[in-house]
């Protein structure tokens, strides 16, 4: 069963993979292969009640996932409708690509940490697609939002899942993950922001011309619905600490008072100006496809934790390799491939936190491979797979193009913390 089930995930990731020679979409595989693999883990069980608990728990974290993002990319459709950016773009004034790249990836960086990877991600993307027009230098772009928002993600106890993880789990602490991984987490950037840049020397930066067209959306009501769908999603953490609710319903939350506001705010125009500005319309235009990706993808991953595979493949590296920072820098190329999240929530499992304490060396070095492992492919993070969706980003593309630099940045920022913690201790 492990074999067939392993087989199984390997032939679906390379389909994924060469989803253009293939001419067959990147979603379709993924939903078959979630059914597939499902369908061999059942026949291979004998317990059918552990069986439906283990697809209704997975089937919640899965749809939790999906609801944060549906909301999240809702409310950034309905904000760009009222031509809400144009308040940022406008304000841009340089005419370097290299000063742009810097300024965005800057900006990734932190507001990462602020709300999480993920939002971060779908905001920023949106916000190129209305600076640059399509290309190669776009889908750039793009790829070093997604490595710059899941270095940002990896310092902040709130920027990526996994760390909100640990830091729940009483593995981190707040103030500790932030001291012992800003450093190493903007290496990680830095690395392949440089290198990036060289290549973009001396080229001028003309904005898109969509990105500088008059908006006949009147000033407040742009103003008004940037700050409200800013707010909501940069108050979903807030959210999260206070109700202890899970953060999809923090953006849905969030998501039911911007069209409430949008509703009153439109309730007096004629049709046809109302209809393109409404909630409805935004949910329209959202790439429905690319969340059945991701739901394909979740629940693909979770037979392989579930079959205890991703488990076993962590206890045998602990036996077979020993070194504790190998095994995590492991862990962290893994993440890359597999989701990082069931990788961390096997090895919470595995390393008991009466022999690692809070902040130990293990789980602070975890907390940033498992953040930033996943940048060297596209569909190794929700940050990569939401740009990836949004972007049309290929996988091919992704691999040859920026894999390598991500890997640079990854394995200079692992440096960096591996001799930090050394002269600290």
């Amino acid at each position: 069963m492990v074999v067939a089930l392993v087989l199984i995930f390997i032939f679906v990731y390379a389909a994924i993979a060469l989803e253009h020679p293939l001419q067959v979409s990147k979603s379709a595989s993924a939903l078959f292969g979630a059914g597939l693999l499902w369908t061999v883990y059942a026949f291979s069980t004998g317990d059918h009640e552990r069986l439906g608990h283990e697809l209704r728990e997975t089937l919640a974290t899965t749809a939790g996932i999906t609801f944060f993002l549906l909301g999240a990319m809702t409310i950034v459709e309905v904000i760009d409708a009222h031509d809400g950016f144009a308040l940022i773009t406008s304000r841009i004034r340089t005419k370097r690509l290299t000063a742009l790249l810097w300024l965005v990836a800057g900006v990734t960086f932190v507001l990462s940490a602020i709300l999480d990877n993920l939002t971060t991600t779908i905001v920023m993307v949106t916000l190129m697609r209305k600076l640059l027009d399509r290309g190669d230098g776009r889908l750039l772009f793009a790829s070093v939002i997604v490595i710059a928002a899941n270095a940002g993600g990896a310092w902040s106890p709130m920027g990526d899942v996994t760390t909100t993880m640990l830091w729940i789990g009483g593995q981190v602490s707040a103030l500790g993950i932030i001291e012992a991984l800003l450093l190493a987490s903007v290496v990680n950037l830095l690395v392949p922001l440089a290198i990036v840049s060289i290549g973009l020397r001396g080229k001028p930066f003309e904005a898109a011309r969509a990105g500088l067209e008059a908006s006949d959306v009147p000033a407040f009501e742009r103003n008004l619905m940037l700050a409200l769908g800013l707010g909501v999603l940069v108050a979903v953490p807030a959210f999260k600490q206070i109700t202890h609710l899970p953060p999809f319903m923090g953006v849905l939350f969030g998501l039911g008072i911007l069209w409430c506001v949008g509703e009153i705010l439109h309730r007096g125009k004629p049709p046809e100006a109302r209809h393109k500005l409404t909630l409805a319309h935004a949910l329209s235009r959202i790439d429905l496809s690319s969340l059945l990706f991701f739901v394909g993808i979740l629940l693909a991953v979770a037979t392989l934790e579930h079959a205890k595979i991703l488990e076993a493949l962590a206890g045998w590296l602990d036996r077979a390799v020993g070194r504790q920072d190998v095994i995590v820098l492991l862990l962290g190329l893994l993440s890359a491939i597999v989701d990082n999240v069931p990788l961390v929530a096997a090895s919470m499992g595995m390393y008991p936190l009466s022999q690692y304490p809070t902040d130990s060396f293990l789980w602070k070095f975890m907390a940033y491979c498992a953040g930033t492992g996943g940048s060297i492919l596209i569909i190794g993070s929700a940050a990569g797979v939401a740009a990836m969706g949004i972007e049309k980003i290929q996988f091919i593309w992704y691999m040859r193009r920026i894999a390598w630099l991500a890997a640079l940045g990854y394995f200079a920022g692992a440096a960096v913390y591996v001799v930090q913690f050394r002269l600290m201790h």
